[in-house]
């Protein structure tokens, strides 16, 4: 018999397993894994304001990876280089969400939560709204694929073809802010990027085509999902920690792997 709080947390994982796989892959072509530790790293900001004002932290998350997805989209047209912005942008918000948090008072506020996730504290409520969320992520990304693929892979084909590249990566930016949002209080900021990449990366070693690399990565992250939570189950360990872990064995045994012809 499964423990129901296993059964939450397996069923919360596999459906962040589904949509990281897919959109990790955008993330691990278009070369966004400083944007998404940038997005990562404001969700204690977006924490802080939520515990602030009594509203829930997906809300607070939410609306400061969103603000930020837009912020950068908007400085990076204006000319200024991406990776500086990020920078600023990512400390920045950092720095304040701590201070906004050690600013408040009579607030618990566990920033080992924040920064790690607890998957298995999630509610049946959690699990619900992080699988409607990840749905909602996957019809977008799968309802776009084409003008996503032409516009990462290819900006010159996709302009000829009538598709912006500029905004389709636009959505790209906002689709990945919503996913972090809904990850955030399962895997933590530190570890949500990982969660993107490393299956992705993992995928890309043993793939053809880019749908290839999108099942691959989801089957990838499902799996190290599943093995990180059993591990962590017997052997008492932090449970997100160990899922990238598991993660990381899997990219090792990618590299060993002959690429396909």
């Amino acid at each position: 018999m499964i423990d129901d709080f296993m059964l939450r947390a397996g069923l919360a994982g596999l459906s962040l397993a589904s949509a990281a796989g897919v959109l990790g892959c955008f993330v691990v072509w278009r070369r966004m894994a400083y944007f998404g530790d940038a997005l990562a790293h404001s969700s204690i900001l977006g924490v802080a304001i939520a515990l602030g004002f009594g509203a829930s932290m997906l809300s607070g998350v939410l609306l400061v990876a969103i603000s930020l997805a837009v912020m950068l989209y908007w400085l990076s047209q204006k000319g200024l280089g991406v990776d500086t912005l990020l920078g600023v942008l990512s400390h920045g918000a950092l720095a304040i969400g701590l201070l906004v948090a050690s600013l408040q008072t009579g607030i618990i506020f566990s920033l080992e939560v924040v920064l790690f996730g607890d998957i298995l504290a999630l509610s049946w409520a959690d699990v619900a709204l992080t699988a409607a969320g990840c749905v909602a992520v996957l019809a977008v990304l799968l309802v776009r694929w084409d003008k996503f693929i032409a516009a990462v892979l290819n900006p010159e084909l996709a302009a000829s073809i009538g598709v912006s590249a500029s905004r389709e990566m636009l959505v790209v930016m906002l689709v990945l802010a919503v996913f972090i949002a809904l990850a955030i209080k399962a895997v933590g900021a530190l570890m949500v990027s990982a969660f993107l990449i490393i299956p992705a990366a993992s995928a890309r070693q043993i793939s053809k085509t880019p749908e290839q690399m999108a099942v691959f990565a989801v089957v990838i992250g499902a799996f190290s999902c599943v093995l990180g939570l059993i591990l962590a189950y017997y052997y008492d360990t932090m449970v997100a920690p160990t899922i990238i872990v598991c993660a990381i064995g899997c990219f090792v045994i990618s590299r060993l792997l002959p690429r396909p012809a």
